[in-house]
């Protein structure tokens, strides 16, 4: 008999069901320390809530897996996380220190990636008021212009390097890795290794989830990926080396049999060309569900693909369900949006965006299944589970 540990969080009469396999994220956590192999340390990014899947449940499933090194965006999100991990983890900011974030860093032995100057100095200064060193990591621009210190602001910080500051690696961040052949690839690790030559004896960061499949080169000490831990694809246009983990299907609310020439949804976007058959859905825009998603998206059910008819509402859209045998849909039975038949990147594809933001959009209104283990046999390789 299948062992199987559902978790579930928040409402239980949602339109729409998230079922986050836990599992297959310590997999995919695996998979990738064992891609990079034992001489480079594997961390887990877990900023904007887990990239929306929950970090509170995710973080633990990442610590079981081996990580102890864990990366956020903002302060606040530091201080939650800690809650849920151990002392022997170390929480990294991304983003930095907050102007006035110095002292609850500092607290709580959060690890902040110091962006720029003044970044350094304030820390330096907190460092100088505890009269200890603190512990930080630098980053360098090496030609994305978002975050790190310029060349110049490099050769400052290494002729007179603030006090107090105990660097644990300095870092950059890659612009293009998800594009293989980019000539920006290239450029940014050697712009990155001749920055990098001011820290000597300090160990060096620079590859992302796509980063990893770049090959040893841009692998450093320590890789740092995100959305590939949650099924995104970080090679495109190549097969998914991840699992994929979650499954979202949405209730149907109503169906209905229109005639030719009818229309559907805001705008009358949609008009059926034939008697149709409609249903509506629990689940929009307001879930997550990109309004352009409506122009070309489909769900699917017991593997028959059913395009959406018209604009997707705030709280609903409309599939054309003509396809299916008369009565195979009714009120209460659930649609799949993300699953075996359409993966994170598919559905982000059809909405005219990618799958970071399709993930991250994903709003709280769904009824959350954690679930500890999978039936595989479940698991298409193109999404997890076949409605």
């Amino acid at each position: 008999m299948l062992a199987r540990v559902e978790v579930k969080d928040g409402i239980q009469h949602a339109g729409a069901v998230l079922t986050i396999d836990l599992a297959g994220i310590g997999r995919n956590y695996r998979l990738l320390a064992n891609k990079v192999g034992p001489n480079v340390t594997c961390a887990g990014v877990l900023k904007a809530d887990a990239y929306g899947l929950g970090a509170s449940r995710v973080a633990p499933t990442l610590y079981q897996a081996g990580c102890r090194i864990f990366f956020v965006a903002h302060l606040d999100e530091a201080l939650d996380l800690r809650r849920h991990l151990p002392r022997d983890v170390t929480i990294h900011v991304l983003n930095g220190l907050p102007e006035g974030g110095e002292g609850d860093c500092a607290e709580f032995g959060i690890v902040p990636v110091l962006n720029s100057l003044e970044q350094t100095e304030a820390w330096s200064e907190q460092a100088r008021l505890l009269g200890r060193k603190l512990p930080c990591a630098i980053q360098v621009d090496s030609g994305m212009s978002r975050f790190g210190l310029s060349p110049r602001d490099v050769a400052r910080f290494v002729e007179a390097p603030p006090a107090g500051l105990d660097l644990s690696f300095v870092m950059s961040h890659l612009a293009c890795a998800d594009e293989p052949a980019h000539p920006a690839n290239a450029h940014q690790r050697e712009t990155f290794a001749a920055q990098a030559k001011h820290f000597p004896g300090v160990r060096k960061s620079l590859a992302n989830s796509s980063g990893i499949f770049l090959g040893g080169a841009f692998h450093n000490d320590l890789v740092r990926p995100g959305a590939a831990l949650y099924g995104i694809n970080p090679v495109p246009g190549q097969v998914n080396p991840m699992l994929p983990v979650i499954r979202l299907t949405a209730q149907v609310i109503q169906t209905r049999e229109v005639e030719a020439g009818a229309h559907a949804g805001y705008g009358w976007a949609f008009r059926a060309a034939q008697p149709t058959r409609l249903a509506t859905l629990a689940i929009g825009y307001a879930d997550g569900l990109q309004r352009a998603f409506g122009e070309n998206g489909a769900v699917y059910f017991r593997g028959k693909r059913l395009p959406v008819a018209g604009r997707v509402s705030m709280d609903s859209l409309i599939v054309d369900c003509s396809e299916l045998p008369a009565g195979a849909l009714a009120r209460g039975s659930q649609v799949e949006i993300i699953g075996g038949h359409q993966t994170v990147d598919a559905l982000a594809a059809a909405a005219g965006t990618i799958g970071y933001e399709m993930l991250t959009s994903l709003g709280r209104r769904y009824e959350r299944i954690y679930a500890e283990e999978i039936d595989t046999r479940w698991r298409g390789r193109a999404g997890m589970i076949a409605i």
